[in-house]
This record gives C-alpha cells, sequence and structure tokens, in this order.
C-alpha cells in the first residue's frame, strides 16, 4: 500500500512489537506525531517531561522485560538532550531504538533552525545508527535497528530521518517482526576443552557473572556450572538480580564496593570464571596487578572484550548460554571440601564487619523495603551512594528485577528508568534514589502522575551528593568542596504533592515501615523522605588505584 514515510514508521514500529513509546514533540517530527495520534489505540504514546527522561524511561523497559524500548525526539535540541540515555544505554548493553527527526535534505548542511548532526554526534555511543533521506529505505532502516538492537552484545540503535523523507510516499508491506542474529561461536573443539581441563585441575574456582548472563537467560546454567566444580558465584553490579541473592553459593556484589565474603573469594581463588562479564576497573581496581599468575576462563559474545582489561588464559567469543551447554559436559564433577569450608569462613568474616547499629540506618532503611518486595518487584537504583547500598542488601529472586546505570554511571536515571520499569512489567516499581540525583529528574514526576504509575520512591536524603562527600572526607583531608545540599531547604513531600502526588517524611524506622506499607498500597507515586546522615559511608571500599588487597572495611583500616 502506499504510505507517508511517517506512517510508514509508526506502521513499522507496530508490525515489531511495540505498544509504548517515550518521547517529545517538535517540529521536525509532527508528521510523526500526526501518525501516533491516527494509531493511539495501538500505540500509548508517553510524553515525558524531558527528552532524556525519555530515553531513560526506553531504558528501564528494555532493561525490565529485554524487549526494546523505543523513544521520540525532534532535532536540534531535543536530539541532544538524548545524548545522555544513549550512552547509558550503550555503556550497560541496553537493546534500545532510537528515532529522531532532521530537517528536509535541501537544508541539510545548511545550518537551519533546530538543524544538527546527531547521527555524527552519537556515532560512539551506538551499536549503529541510520540517516535515511529516501522514504524508500525507511521501513527497512527501522527492521534493521530493531534487529541489531537485540544481536550479539545489544545496545542503542539510532535512526534519523529527515522530515521530507517523513512527508514522501512510497510502497510499504507488512513483515514478520525483525530477528537478532545468532551470535557465531568463535572458538575451537580445543580451546572449549581447554577451558574445561583448567576448571576441573582447579582447587579453588570462583565463577563471576556480568550483565551479560541476564541478557542470554544463562542463569540456570551458572548455577549448573557452580554445583558441579563446588565454587562460589559472585557478580558485577550489572549482574545483580541474575542469580537469587539467597542462593547457598551466592556471595554478591563484588569489587569496589562489593559484599566482603564475595571480593575475598574472587582475590583467593586460583581459577577466575567470567561470564557475560567486562572487567571495568570498579570491578579489577588496578589492572595490572588484578590476578597475576590465577587462570581466567572468560567467556563473552563480545570479541572485543576478551583480553582487553585482563589477561585471560581462556578466551572463548560466543553465546554465553550456547557456550555453557557445551562446556557443562567437560566438567568433572567433584567437591573441594577445603574451599567451602574457606568461604564459609569468609562469610562469618563478614557477618563481623556487617552495619548491624540500630535506628535509621542505611542498610535498616533497605532491610525494611525488603519485607515488601515480591519476586516481581522491579527494584531502580539511581547513582550513588544509595546505589551501592541497596547492591549490597536488597534481595532478589529473578532476572531483570534491578535496574541501575552501571557503566557510565548517570544520576538522574532512576525516575525515567522507574517509569519504564512500571509501564513495562505492568507492576508497581520502586526506586531507590538519593537527594542529588532526585534533583535532576523529579520532573518526570509529572509524567509519572500524569500515566498513574505506582512507583514508590525511596528518597534517601542525606542533604549531600554523598559518594562524591564521602571520597572528599576519605582521600581529600575532608575538603568537601560543594558536596553539600544543606542550604537546599527543598520540602521534597510537598514537591510530590505539587505534582499531583503523595509522599511522607520519615526520621524513625518506625515512621519508614509505616510509610512503606501505605506507598505499597497507593494507586500512583509515592515518595519517602528518608532522613540519613550525611557521615554514613559506603563500606567496603577498595581505594582509587588500589587492588583487591586494599580493601578496607572500617575507616581507619
Amino acid at each position: 500500500m502506499l504510505l507517508q514515510g511517517s506512517e510508514i514508521i509508526v506502521r513499522t514500529l507496530m508490525e515489531q512489537g511495540v505498544d509504548v513509546v517515550y518521547g517529545f514533540p517538535g517540529g521536525t517530527v509532527v508528521d510523526i506525531y500526526d501518525a501516533l495520534y491516527q494509531h493511539r489505540h495501538d500505540i500509548h504514546h508517553v510524553l515525558t517531561a524531558h527528552e532524556q527522561g525519555a530515553t531513560h524511561a526506553a531504558d528501564g523497559y528494555a532493561r525490565s522485560t529485554g524487549k526494546v524500548g523505543v523513544c521520540i525526539a525532534t532535532s536540534g535540541p531535543g536530539a541532544t538532550n538524548l545524548v545522555t540515555g544513549i550512552a547509558t544505554a550503550f555503556l550497560d548493553s541496553v537493546p534500545m531504538v532510537v528515532i529522531t527527526g532532521n530537517v528536509a535534505q535541501d537544508n541539510i548542511g545548511t545550518d537551519a533552525f533546530q538543524e544538527i548532526d546527531i547521527t555524527g554526534i552519537t556515532l560512539p555511543i551506538t551499536k549503529h545508527n541510520y540517516f535515511v533521506s529516501d522514504v524508500t529505505k525507511l521501513a527497512s532502516s527501522i527492521r534493521e535497528a530493531f534487529a541489531l538492537a537485540r544481536s550479539g552484545r545489544p545496545g542503542p540503535v539510532l535512526v534519523d530521518v529527515t522530515k521530507d523523507a517523513q512527508e514522501s510516499e512510497t510502497e510499504w508491506e507488512r513483515m514478520p517482526p525483525a530477528m537478532p542474529e545468532r551470535p557465531s561461536q568463535r572458538y575451537c573443539r580445543d580451546e572449549l576443552i581447554g577451558a574445561a581441563e583448567a576448571i576441573n585441575a582447579s582447587v579453588r574456582p570462583y565463577v563471576y557473572f556480568g550483565g551479560g548472563a541476564i541478557s542470554c537467560g544463562a542463569q540456570e546454567l551458572i548455577i549448573e556450572l557452580a554445583d558441579a566444580i563446588d565454587a562460589p558465584i559472585g557478580c558485577s553490579l550489572m549482574g545483580i538480580s541474575g542469580v537469587p541473592t539467597d542462593h547457598p553459593r551466592f556471595l554478591g556484589m563484588e569489587g569496589m564496593h562489593g559484599r566482603l565474603a564475595s571480593t575475598l573469594a574472587m582475590r583467593e581463588s586460583d581459577c577466575l570464571i567470567a561470564l557475560g562479564a567486562r572487567f571495568n576497573d570498579r570491578a579489577t581496581g588496578n589492572r595490572a596487578k588484578f590476578k597475576p599468575g590465577a587462570t581466567i576462563v572468560h567467556i563473552d559474545v563480545d570479541v572485543s572484550e576478551l583480553r582487553k582489561n585482563t589477561n585471560d588464559s581462556f578466551a572463548l567469543a560466543g553465546d554465553l548460554k550456547v557456550a555453557l551447554q557445551e562446556l557443562l559436559p567437560l566438567i568433572r564433577r567433584r567437591a573441594r571440601t577445603n574451599w567451602s569450608e574457606y568461604v564459609a569462613g569468609l562469610r562469618a568474616q563478614e557477618f563481623g564487619v556487617l552495619d548491624r547499629r540500630e535506628g535509621l540506618t542505611p542498610r535498616n532503611a533497605l532491610l525494611a523495603l525488603n519485607e515488601h518486595l515480591d519476586a516481581a518487584t522491579c527494584v531502580v537504583a539511581d547513582v550513588g551512594q544509595h546505589q551501592m547500598w541497596a547492591a549490597q542488601t536488597l534481595r532478589f529472586e529473578r532476572p531483570r528485577t534491578f535496574v541501575t546505570s552501571g557503566g557510565l554511571g548517570t544520576m538522574g536515571f532512576g525516575l525515567g528508568a522507574a517509569i519504564g520499569a512500571a509501564m513495562g512489567t505492568g507492576r508497581r516499581s520502586v526506586l531507590v534514589i538519593g537527594d542529588g540525583g532526585f534533583y535532576m529528574c523529579m520532573n518526570e514526576l509529572a509524567t509519572a502522575v500524569a500515566e498513574q504509575l505506582p512507583i514508590v520512591v525511596l528518597l534517601m536524603n542525606n542533604a549531600a551528593l554523598g559518594m562524591v562527600r564521602q571520597w572528599q572526607r576519605l582521600f581529600y583531608g575532608n575538603r568537601c568542596s560543594q558536596t553539600s545540599l544543606a542550604g537546599r531547604m527543598t520540602d521534597f513531600v510537598m514537591l510530590a504533592r505539587a505534582f499531583g502526588a503523595d509522599g511522607a517524611h520519615v526520621k524513625s524506622l518506625e515512621d519508614l515501615r509505616e510509610a512503606l506499607d501505605i506507598a505499597f498500597r497507593a494507586q500512583g507515586p509515592y515518595l519517602i523522605d528518608c532522613a540519613i546522615d550525611a557521615d554514613e559511608l559506603v563500606l567496603p571500599m577498595m581505594p582509587p588505584g588500589g587492588t583487591l588487597d586494599d580493601v578496607f572495611y572500617k575507616v581507619g583500616e
């Protein structure tokens, strides 16, 4: 059938199974928005308060569901406002399709009103991007974008469409949804056998996984491997929720602010089996001193991550789930009693350094939140101290129930992502956020209220930019430069009510429990302003430039 380009965009989104998009209209996408109006019963458009909020919402939708998130913005400032959200998705391998409008082809290169080279700007932070000025290539570009966003290592893809391409007509025929390419296993049988022999010969194996394990659904295979070799399991920040946190083998997140037992078990292991993890600096510390002499078996779908940050003994590129299915028959099942007893000792040591103070401490606040979480509740953490406390303390049973910005560490990610998670799962989502991050995204409360989304916002308010302040206190002679927010007299509960939400101030653990009871019954967004001492620290901590040997668990160690 003969269709206008804008209609082709919307119909192709529907063809790909898209039922919700996030965005903000403008001059170069007004035709797309007209088509969205015509199909308003087929695709639900969420008008966010800011384009960056649209990208984070699409991101949260994708992380919580495994589907492709979609957002739309106009040219110029609309497009550039997407950049931080695109980079956030890129660093954490989140499948997303971003559609932007641009000026007509005749105006490209003339510095026309709101013209910007968004494909050039986003080239380093997308898997690929398309500049479409020919309407006959529009549908195929969008289909390719969806396939590419989910293929191999997932990530964002941008499609920039000129206004005249949106207005022109061409023939369009509905096609089946685009399917991602199946990654090839880029290792030979001998490499697989060598990796298995190294694992079989190990005395102290440690299974370490990242976000890639969640992307491919490898949870059961990871546990099967750990059971076979009697190994503890740890994860990166992005791996949290990939294995149930109460699994007897799971030690939690390792690294700069990781759990003591997990970090020390990695340090003491003689065979580190890394699955869908990329070994960034927060995990390794000083890379030159990371695991010298230890065997590292590294499996990842992205060949560029292998031997990039670590001296991998065995580097297997391919689909992690397939690789584990091929590896497991080669593994000899046996108990490693001495290692298991040593790990049990690490757990006991960790228990000895846990913050077990009474009152409204960060840990106690999150333990109270745990009491309200069920297996399907998605928790979004913004970025900062609260993020690390959440990663250390919260309980998760199913994959994709912990959503946070790991690679880019984007403050202000939280509320948009919580909106996307609530819409994607069709359930209540929880946002754990600090006051610094909330200032960056509180405008999206308007979106949450407009959509009447049941989002519980646990605002851990220490009147500070807590993580930076922690570094200033510990490593910069207590010179806390520009990290105090005490001069801002914002009443966050009154602010929430001004947006049309509700909330409560809490200054005690009893107050918090009562507020959580109310929040988890609320029909719309509910904000809990939870007072936290500005001097609270995230511990353990590996000092900058340090190694796993330098991690300290109390100040002054």
